[in-house]
């Protein structure tokens, strides 16, 4: 259990006195029972609200989502597919000098990922060297022939990355996956932000703490600098699949914070080599598209010809220069649970440095002695598809059945190639509002 030391002990409720770690490394006590340096100031006010203050507080944010109409969809879900957000009061704090670190990490691993989607599409001298192996893109779902040669404007393929990181029972920050494609999520750390400010505004008094707010006005003085340079004053979109999109509500909240349009594929025309918007007014021509929709369903010409989310003709613009598409398309190559593996070497190979942020321990099934560890070990691992998002596929060694740890050596003896295995981390947990008390909860982070 844990036992608040310092601070306004006589005033700690038993919220915070009775809350028990279980063993895990948690990012607001420490072992022994204390909080963790710097944190010591939230656990002052969880400790010193009133038996059911924080129970109030936390209906009235679930409240407050309602009202906002914070939403996300869940694909299959039987009780319907619309829900509103899960919202938990207690925040996860991060200290300026990690998120400084975390920060030179990531852009550190965004830049060799960014120059290997380049290296891919032009002389591919990473699989020339030795350093990875041809077949690696050769099998690869994300890699686009069409594309090659191609060069975006300013020379930037992945313009917005979610980068998914974990702490393990060790402390140290990990990378557990890297989303290059349509990453998804700002929109909801920002109105978290927004409904953490109403319901507990106590959290920021005499705090310095960083801002999310100006992330749509970032995004679009970064979506307008990757314009066309014929473009001088650039009309940019937002392309979205429709209302049916789990991230529908990201798509709407960010286009309406840029003061942009929200379009669909059908709002969108190819006519004299350009892209055109239809208005009420007539057509508009668009110069930057920040699609919200796959790779193969941006034009049915050249992609999946059955698509019709996207807009017929679209890549042959694109090719022109006359158009630019945020993220790139082709950046799949280097969403790919199997090409994570080998970031550190790209690290090393295109920038000359060691890693940062180091990576979880991977298995690649595609290696024949390490995909037999795999699946002589799997009831302990953790196996991924190489080509899903959102979880989709996964397969937990320690908590599955006989049969699925049967079915899923089946899957991967037919296509070792598509499947990596992971351990199982113990990941650190944060205490949440459970009830009328703190229970810890297993978290990760994307930035």
């Amino acid at each position: 259990m844990q036992q608040f030391q310092g601070g306004k002990a006589s005033q700690v409720s038993n919220l915070v006195s009775s809350y028990d770690c279980c063993g895990f490394y948690d990012e607001m006590f420490e072992p022994g029972g204390g909080p963790r340096p710097g944190v010591e100031f939230l656990a002052d006010r969880l400790g010193s609200l009133p038996l059911g203050e924080l129970q109030k507080r936390q209906k009235a944010a679930d409240h407050e989502l309602l009202n906002m109409g914070i939403t996300f969809n869940v694909y299959g879900h039987a009780a319907g597919t619309e829900k509103i957000w899960p919202f938990d009061l207690i925040p996860r704090v991060i200290h300026e000098a990690e998120w400084r670190t975390i920060e030179q990490g990531l852009k550190q691993r965004i830049r060799a990922l960014n120059m290997f989607i380049d290296d891919m599409y032009h002389d591919q001298r990473i699989i020339r060297q030795g350093i990875m192996p041809e077949y690696m893109i050769a099998s690869s779902k994300g890699y686009l022939k069409q594309l090659h040669g191609m060069n975006p404007s300013k020379g930037i393929w992945c313009h917005i990355t979610g980068t998914d990181l974990v702490r393990g029972a060790d402390g140290q920050i990990y990378v557990l996956e890297d989303n290059l494609r349509c990453p998804s999520g700002v929109s909801y750390v920002i109105e978290n932000r927004e409904v953490m400010k109403r319901t507990f505004p106590q959290l920021f008094e005499g705090r310095n703490i960083l801002p999310v707010e100006t992330y749509p006005e970032q995004l679009l003085k970064m979506l307008q600098y990757v314009a066309p340079a014929s473009a001088r004053d650039p009309n940019v979109v937002v392309l979205t699949p429709g209302v049916y999109n789990s991230a529908y509500f990201e798509h709407c909240f960010l286009a309406q914070q840029m003061g942009v349009e929200l379009v669909q594929g059908s709002d969108l025309v190819v006519s004299d080599g350009f892209v055109w918007m239809r208005t009420t007014r007539g057509l508009k021509k668009v110069d930057v598209i920040y699609r919200r929709i796959d790779d193969d369903f941006l034009d049915p010409n050249v992609l999946r010809p059955d698509s019709t989310l996207g807009v017929r003709g679209l890549m042959d613009v694109y090719r022109q220069g006359k158009v630019a598409l945020v993220n790139a398309p082709g950046t799949g190559v280097a969403d790919d649970k199997a090409v994570y593996a080998y970031v550190p070497k790209m690290i090393e190979f295109y920038l000359g440095e060691s890693i940062i942020l180091p990576n979880v321990p991977t298995y690649m099934c595609a290696d024949p002695e390490e995909c037999q560890y795999v699946l002589d070990h799997i009831h302990e691992l953790v196996v991924k598809p190489a080509n899903e998002s959102g979880g989709y596929g996964i397969v937990l060694g320690p908590r599955a059945s006989r049969e699925q740890l049967a079915e899923c050596r089946e899957r991967i003896r037919a296509n070792p190639r598509n499947y990596i295995a992971q351990p199982m981390l113990a990941l650190s947990r944060v205490p949440t509002v459970v009830g009328d008390r703190l229970e810890g909860r297993h978290v990760d982070l994307r930035p």
